[in-house]
């Protein structure tokens, strides 16, 4: 199906906001594609605040010539599908790792604050605790510095008010046995 001149204009305005809006993509290449598959990846993209789009390859590369970034040759030559990480990118990266599990989808390559990700870097970035964990983890490091110090603060008045108690036991004792 041909697109019209207008329509083409229409679909590079739109791989343009998503480029803008996302925190970091992902070209992921398909084979035997089908809509189960289709729709199980747009849920787990979903999940993560995410989305994945199939796209024209010409198109998508004006906006990545515009962009200046780099892709390689011959790169354009298979069907591929981009994923969009509107908000964590470890959490996208990790639904991508899990899909490209299948035989359905295959991680090339990624782009993350306009710097190319290899398919290796890709999978290494979804390794990485996801932005809630990573904030519990931190959390957890504060508290347990701050808990530590108040007991060390707290550790002199704690051995003070033991030898006080220990002698005045000494004292009711030596009392009891006179």
């Amino acid at each position: 199906m041909a697109f019209t001149r207008k329509e083409k204009e229409a679909m590079v305005a739109q791989y343009r906001e998503w480029v803008d809006n996302s925190k970091a993509f992902f070209v992921v290449s398909y084979q035997k594609m089908n809509m189960p598959a289709v729709d199980d990846a747009r849920l787990k993209m979903r999940e993560v605040n995410g989305e994945i789009h199939v796209v024209k390859n010409r198109l998508f590369k004006l906006v990545m010539d515009e962009k200046g970034l780099d892709y390689g040759d011959g790169f354009w030559e298979e069907n591929n599908v981009i994923s969009f990480a509107f908000g964590d990118a470890p959490g996208v990266a990790k639904a991508l790792s899990d899909l490209s599990k299948s035989e359905v989808f295959d991680i090339r390559m990624g782009y993350m604050d306009e710097k190319l990700l290899s398919a290796s870097q890709v999978k290494a970035l979804a390794d990485l605790p996801t932005l809630p964990v990573m904030r519990g983890m931190l959390l957890g490091t504060i508290l347990a510095s701050a808990s530590q110090l108040v007991r060390t603060l707290a550790e002199p008045a704690r051995s003070m008010a033991a030898v006080v108690k220990a002698f005045s036991e000494e004292g009711k004792a030596a009392e009891s046995a006179a």
